[in-house]
């Protein structure tokens, strides 16, 4: 006999979701960062650095304002974890070393990553990090040529294929340079493997993408660790995650299909989200929201970011951060730093005059919060949308931080 889907509603998915991102409900504080690690498996690293770097502003969005140097040191101290292609570029635990050895297989396969090299540079370059490591790579003989910055050097060039192929790992960012060693030195014996095949890989991290979601679709599921959907679809039934339906999310014409199958960790099924929600500024590389059509599905939030966007066509600004409170994404601000003031480039909010109007004192309470967290000062705010909110949330914040500072 064929059992139905657990069914649930659109507002139930959000909440699970919430939940399993660790922004809804009580956080254990004790675990700090590195249980926001485990938690969420990975964590995105990025060059832009505007308020913080988003390595840090993720933990910071469901720990509040942990210390920065904390945050270097849970990441990187101890060897508790390490540096990996997955969403993107991410920040690992080190339990998940064993999980990614189908992508090293897979890079080691690649014929095109054994051309190109002068015959002797990744071998010494390997030598050179037994004999002398940690090493960056302008201490291993320098990163580029001269050229642009996509110019490397051979040394470059080669500690990067060999961080690919599992053989290198990078084990901290000095400077944001990444700091390379050995695996052999830095990965734990019993995790310094490669025995599970692709599909005990696979199997795995789509389990732990589906504990991250709460609720995802086949589509988010291979997206959180940029698996493809085929991947996915040959082991997600395996997975332990089961099937449900969410009302709005299954496109027209029934059941939904394929990628658009919807997935959720048992665990999260077996109570109602409930708690305190997190009033917080987000990155917008967050795993919370960094899949478009997943925090529109979601949220019903439309985000883009606009680095990449020439400055005449961007919209809410170089490096907007949505506005998380009650559950809702209610706005966004592109912050910025001038000496020991926080600059609130653009705060637009979502909605109509009352909803927007509603969300002034949680975007006050945000940028206060976020603004403390840096070491500023102030928050000055240059323009609003609507514009007519400009006094309203300046009055806010005058309010906000007479309520911080008493």
């Amino acid at each position: 006999m064929t059992v139905a889907p657990a069914r649930l509603t659109a507002d139930e998915a959000r909440r699970i979701a919430l939940r399993a991102q660790g922004l809804l409900g009580a956080t254990d504080r004790r675990a700090g960062v590195r249980g926001v690690l485990r938690h969420l498996g990975q964590i995105q690293l990025d060059t832009i650095s505007v308020l913080a770097r988003s390595h840090e502003l993720l933990p910071y969005a469901r720990l509040g304002a942990v210390g920065r140097q904390a945050v270097e040191e849970a990441y990187w101290s101890g060897g508790a974890s390490f540096e990996y292609w997955s969403h993107a570029a991410c920040v690992l635990p080190i339990e998940e070393w064993p999980l990614f050895a189908f992508r090293r297989r897979a890079f080691r396969a690649r014929e095109s990553l054994y051309h190109g090299l002068p015959e002797g540079v990744y071998q010494r370059v390997v030598d050179q990090l037994r004999a002398e490591g940690p090493l960056t790579a302008t201490e291993l003989g320098g990163a580029k040529n001269g050229g642009p910055w996509w110019d490397w050097s051979d040394a470059k060039v080669a500690v990067e294929r060999a961080l690919m192929f599992g053989e290198v790992v990078c084990v901290e960012r000095r400077g944001w340079k990444r700091v390379y060693d050995l695996a052999e030195r830095a990965v734990p014996d019993a995790l310094l493997h490669d025995d599970l095949d692709d599909a005990a890989c696979l199997r795995r991290l789509v389990a732990q993408a589906g504990a991250a979601l709460g609720v995802a679709t086949q589509a988010d599921l291979a997206d959180y660790h940029r698996l493809k959907t085929a991947q996915v679809a040959s082991v997600v039934e395996d997975s332990g995650l089961v099937e449900v339906t969410v009302d709005d999310w299954t496109p027209a014409g029934g059941r939904a299909q394929g990628r658009h199958r919807v997935w959720a960790d048992p665990r999260a099924l077996e109570s109602p989200p409930r708690g305190r929600h997190r009033t917080t500024l987000l990155s917008p590389f967050d795993s919370l929201i960094w899949d478009r059509a997943r925090t529109e599905r979601i949220f019903g939030f439309a985000h883009r970011l606009e680095a990449y966007v020439p400055r005449p066509r961007r919209v809410y600004g170089y490096f907007a951060m949505p506005l998380l409170a009650g559950g809702r994404l209610l706005g966004r601000v592109d912050p910025a730093r001038e000496g020991t003031t926080l600059v609130a480039r653009h705060a637009a909010f979502e909605g109509g005059p009352e909803r927007a109007a509603k969300s002034v004192p949680a975007m006050a309470e945000a940028l206060v919060e976020a603004a403390s967290w840096v070491g500023a000062e102030a928050v000055r705010v240059e323009r609003t949308t609507p514009g007519e909110l400009h006094v309203p949330l300046e009055r806010e914040l005058a309010a906000a931080f007479r309520a911080a500072y008493r």
